[in-house]
Parts: structure tokens; sequence; C-alpha cells
């Protein structure tokens, strides 16, 4: 089973396509409560250089209050991560986690049913890029 999903914008600058992912997050209730530049850890604690790479933490409150309420320690799998890197100039891969796979292990049905509503919305900012 596929644990992401992702889109590939064409002819978009990789500071473009992160600020387009946010804004569509936006629209669905997200924040972003994250930003982790791979690229800048990479080259500050390793001396290399790595691709455009951001790994943004989105959360939507709403959705994990309700977690929260059905499983105390949800917080370990909290927030939606979102992968955006820059493939080659001008392209750039975006890529979301899939909620209802990575709350597989949890045998919780109620937190089930959340991680549905969560997917539908990361579906729709995918499909809106």
């Amino acid at each position: 089973m596929k644990y992401y999903y992702g889109r590939i914008l064409e002819d978009i600058s990789f500071d473009e396509a992160v600020k387009k992912v946010i804004e569509k997050l936006s629209e669905e209730g997200f924040g972003v409560l994250t930003t982790i530049d791979v690229k800048e850890i990479f080259r500050k604690k390793l001396e290399v250089d790595f691709r455009n790479y951001k790994i943004l933490g989105a959360c939507n409150p709403a959705f994990a209050y309700k977690a929260l309420q059905e499983e105390d320690k949800i917080g370990v799998m909290l927030p939606c991560n979102v992968v955006v890197q820059e493939k080659t100039p001008g392209v750039v891969e975006i890529a979301v986690v899939d909620p209802v796979v990575s709350m597989q292990g949890i045998e919780n049905v109620s937190l089930s049913v959340i991680a549905g509503e969560v997917r539908s919305k990361l579906r729709k900012v995918v499909d809106k890029l």
C-alpha cells in the first residue's frame, strides 16, 4: 500500500512550490507548525550539498484535538508531514503522508474515521496543486 499521495509540478521554482503548498494547506484548515530545511541541515551538519528538500509539519487543530481525545499518545504520529523536493530545476515533487496508512498499527476505530477525514483533506490539497 502506498504511504503517500504525490504530484509533480513543472515550470515552477522551489520557493514558489513551497508557498503554493502552504497556501493550499491553509485552504483546507492546516497550518505549518514546523519547516525542516533538509538541504541546509545537511550543509551545516554534514558539509554536503543536497537538493532543495523541505519537510513541512502540517496540522489541522480541529482534527488533532479530535485525535487526542480518542488516543492520548497519538501525538507521536503528528503532525502530518508534507515533502517538497526539487527533482530538477523547475520540476518539484510534492508528497503528502496518507494518515490512514500511518495509523493502521493503532487499533482504534474512532481514530480510523478521523484519519479518513484528514486523508480526504490532504488529497484535496494535492489535487489543487
